[in-house]
């Protein structure tokens, strides 16, 4: 499992620790920096379901070590080339290889464990990418400023490579399974069970808020005279509240003190709350939003996940690992353009209320849907 966390973490780690430090890098212009951004979020949207479904076909280590490969190979072009071209190639097949490894991680994590441990074992896999986003932008922050670009993406290739050669080490085959033939028609159904939309709905608002977080709470401390070491603090105050959360949460499920349904709920509820306080002016408004953000994140994200591991056949987990990873970067695109377009006509507390109303109509909705599930005889209703 190990070498799995080690992944989960390399994807976090590059995607803020290169995205904070080109937003530091005072000679590329705004558009171009919007464009290097969106190329990596980008890559992953198209690419993430087709390596799901590749790893279903060829099995899930074969992509994840193919992945890191990339990774690391897509890192060293622009330690190579120090050109604004390369770097745009870089940035492409960093997103590309993470398309491939992020939801190979996640299927190898729901095969490599019974079901009665997939909390513990998302719980894991969360904490440890929480970690990378927490440290990608300080301490990618402090290689650029030793040493530049060509630093932070020397270590990501060394991050890449010395993660593949430990997965290919210590991560087990997992063979592909046989499985029927998949119509077009049978996977649209598929996608389309409540059983698949509802965690990853969840999960998608989750990757919402945090990015609303991460990226507009510094932008409300600024407006209430904060320095930077300040609103840095509350970015970290949500990241680190998530990762301690998430192993938390994971043991719940797996101990039965949790159910997947009332989970999300109340994750969905806290998230929302969490969005509201941001709304408060001053420092604390900004520090309690970002706790409960944090809280609420950390508490759907391996619930989210251990649901989709528990409804979808084994042989199908990397095709769906893939669709709700695409349903998290949705919501990473979409929750900072909602906020920004109601900002842009109103104000940016406009813009955490309307998101915090469409998180609490979701935490609304998988309380109602709690109470009218029949049971499963035999089974456990609320996972």
């Amino acid at each position: 499992m190990w070498p799995l966390y080690a992944a989960g973490f390399t994807t976090a780690f590059g995607a803020h620790g290169i995205a904070a430090s080109l937003g530091g890098e005072a000679h590329i212009p705004l558009l171009v920096l919007g464009g290097l951004l969106a190329l990596y979020d980008g890559a992953e949207v198209l690419l993430k379901p087709v390596f799901g479904t590749l790893a279903d076909r060829i099995g899930a280590r074969p992509v994840l070590l193919g992945g890191l490969v990339s990774f690391a190979v897509a890192s060293a072009l622009y330690v190579a080339a120090d050109s604004p071209g390369w770097l745009w190639a870089a940035r492409l097949g960093q997103g590309a290889a993470a398309s491939a490894f992020s939801p190979s991680a996640s299927a190898l994590v729901a095969r490599l464990n019974p079901a009665a441990r997939h909390g513990r074992a998302f719980g894991g896999y969360g904490f440890y990418k929480s970690v990378g986003y927490t440290l990608g932008p300080l301490l990618g922050g402090v290689l650029v400023r030793v040493g530049g670009l060509r630093l932070l993406f020397a270590l990501l290739a060394v991050l890449g490579a010395a993660v593949a050669v430990w997965a290919a080490l210590a991560v087990p085959a997992v063979p592909p399974l046989s499985k029927a033939r998949q119509t077009v028609l049978d996977l649209a159904r598929r996608l389309a069970d409540p059983a698949f939309l509802a965690p990853t709905s969840a999960l998608a608002a989750a990757t919402a808020a945090l990015s609303v977080g991460v990226g507009f709470l510094p932008v409300s401390g600024r407006a209430a005279g904060l320095d930077t070491v300040a609103t840095g603090a509350a970015v970290s105050l949500l990241a680190a509240t998530a990762a301690v959360v998430q192993p938390r949460a994971g043991r719940a499920l797996d101990d039965g003190r949790l159910t997947t349904r009332t989970g999300l709920a109340v994750g969905l509820s806290v998230t929302a709350v969490g969005l509201a306080c941001a709304m408060l002016p001053g420092l604390t408004g900004i520090l309690v939003g970002a706790a409960l953000i944090g809280a609420g994140t950390g508490l759907i994200t391996p619930l989210g996940f251990a649901a989709l591991a528990a409804s979808t056949p084994a042989e199908r987990l990397g095709q769906t690992m893939g669709a709700a990873e695409l349903g998290r970067e949705l919501g990473d695109a979409g929750g900072p353009l909602l906020v920004a377009a109601v900002a842009w006509l109103a104000s940016l507390t406009y813009g955490y209320g309307a998101l915090a109303v469409l998180t609490g109509l979701g935490a609304l909705v998988a309380l109602v849907r709690r109470r009218t599930v029949p049971a499963v005889p035999g089974g456990e209703p609320q996972r």
